[in-house]
């Protein structure tokens, strides 16, 4: 009989390295007595990227997993609460060019049925018609009430955080309460065995530290999966465009409004995106060295600063990131597990980097591998659902550059034929004559869901011509279902808190700048 698997070795920290090791330690007991072993190696002065500050509402469940309370989150991690993304300039960047993709879900009833009653609405928006949260973002409101259970909202919310705030949250819960043990040293080799699994790594100061199970997080490094094992990265800068950013915080007054949502800001080769926290601004540009040089980008950076921050002039503290857009051509090989950037990297567009290291360890975490043979199912098996997602996620940014009227160059290519993946360029022939719905997206855990193509496609003023004979199954209830957000709209308004307000009843403004 195969031994048991026990010993789980983690190669990197931050935000994939602890939340992985987080979720295996609540799940499996690290402890060597009853459960899996957990260890986690981190290099002492190497930092983390840190660029994606937002996240999806699956990130509730999972802090609700590890065990870490709703407001020790908030307050240990300078989080704001995120109700979806807006983008701005996007169509063809007029002063009214502006739509909303909030992370509510569209009322009950089928796409065609929905879709003509927001045509029947009089110049309404498809998120205003049939969703309440357009009004709350509109107003800068948080999803819930201070009286509320702690992780429950009255609309779907997730949050804006500080990465490197929560990495250092993480740490401290999966050490002092989840029992997984942390060294500080360097990775410097790999020991196999004779039939290819890793049997040990090697550190610099730590001797080695040997494993039945080895999980990659070590970023674009890619030590083990990459590096050792030479799996193959699928570029997809072909279709993706972007290959550089540029990040920087700016502090902001205890009095500011906080923005509801991710605003997203096309410009003429890539996007900037600006994420509001209590105590101080995400503002950073994603762009195309291929269609914008350095200097350009910190000009149109600076730009947009100086329009949102008039009275800032003190010097900028910008971070240059190099990026290429893809992913491994397998994440999960032999005894080894890629999650992260290790895993592959996109532009941080939709948030999809965190959901993406959830989505993994929460699978590994529930399907964890008893022993030897069974990891060799569990290997295929998640490998073929992760390539799924990633061609997904793929689809799903694509989708906002080719529904672009915008005429510079970088957009034009951008809508090129051979630059869209065949798959959403049949999709978009067949929602010219129906709506994204739930057959278009079979997995039961799709991370962007027919409702998320259905605002990105009509708030850009895609046309999709439904046949005029075509009778309404439940017409009458979703008409009603419309007339009720009205109404519901003007109580949340009325009843809502500010985000700052809530914010500073949750936690005091004070613990968050110590």
């Amino acid at each position: 009989m195969a031994a048991d698997i026990k010993n789980i070795v983690i190669i990197g920290g931050g935000t994939a390295g602890w939340l992985a090791a987080s979720l295996l330690a609540a799940r499996h007991g690290a402890a060597p007595e009853s459960g899996l072993s957990v260890t986690l190696i981190e290099s002492p002065d190497i930092p983390t990227i840190g660029v994606g500050e937002g996240t999806w509402p699956t990130i509730r469940d999972t802090l609700k997993r590890i065990g870490i309370s709703e407001s020790e989150f908030l307050s240990e991690c300078d989080a704001s609460f995120k109700q979806g993304s807006r983008f701005d300039g996007w169509i063809n960047g007029a002063s009214d060019d502006s739509y909303l993709h909030p992370f509510s879900a569209p009322i009950n009833g089928s796409a065609a049925d929905i879709h003509m009653a927001w045509k029947a609405q009089a110049n309404r928006t498809f998120a205003s018609t049939i969703s309440v949260q357009s009004e709350i973002c509109a107003h800068d409101l948080a999803p819930r009430q201070v009286s509320m259970p702690p992780y429950q909202g009255v609309v779907n919310y997730a949050y804006h955080l500080d990465a490197g705030k929560l990495a250092t949250l993480l740490t401290r819960h999966a050490t002092e309460k989840l029992g997984v043990k942390h060294v500080r040293d360097h990775v410097t080799r790999i020991e196999s065995h004779e039939n290819g699994d890793i049997k040990a790594v090697g550190t610099q100061n730590n001797g080695l530290f040997f494993g039945d199970f080895f999980i990659d997080c070590s970023g674009m490094r890619s030590l083990i999966l990459a590096n050792h094992f030479n799996i193959g990265f699928r570029d997809q800068s072909h279709i993706l465009f972007n290959d550089r950013a540029l990040a920087v915080h700016i502090p902001v007054e205890q009095d500011t409004a906080i923005a509801s949502q991710t605003i997203s800001t096309a410009h003429e080769a890539g996007w900037v995106w600006d994420i509001g926290l209590p105590t101080r601004r995400g503002i950073g540009l994603v762009y195309a060295s291929e269609y914008n040089t350095d200097e350009a980008a910190r000009k149109t950076l600076k730009h947009y600063i100086q329009k949102a921050f008039p009275a800032y002039d003190e010097g900028l503290n910008i971070r240059e990131i190099a990026f290429k857009s893809g992913y491994r051509e397998k994440f999960w090989h032999r005894n080894c597990l890629a999650i992260g950037m290790s895993a592959g990297f996109l532009e941080p567009l939709e948030a999809s980097a965190i959901v993406m290291i959830e989505l993994a360890s929460k699978f590994l975490s529930d399907n964890f591998p008893k022993n030897r043979e069974m990891m060799a199912l569990m290997e295929k098996r998640f490998n073929d659902l992760f390539s799924y997602r990633w061609g997904r996620i793929i689809d799903f940014l694509k989708l906002h550059y080719v529904l672009s009227k915008r005429p510079q160059p970088y957009w034009q290519d951008n809508r090129k034929v051979e630059t869209i993946p065949a798959r959403l360029r049949e999709l978009l022939e067949l929602w010219k004559y129906q709506p994204p719905s739930e057959v278009d997206f079979p997995h039961r855990e799709e991370i962007f869901p027919a409702a998320s193509y259905q605002y990105i496609l009509y708030g850009m003023g895609f046309a999709t011509r439904i046949d005029p004979s075509l009778r309404p199954l439940n017409g009458a209830e979703i008409a009603h279902n419309i007339s009720l957000i009205k109404q519901q709209k003007r109580k949340l308004i009325a009843g809502l808190p500010s985000n700052r307000a809530l914010l500073s009843q949750l936690h005091p403004i004070a613990e968050l700048q110590s």
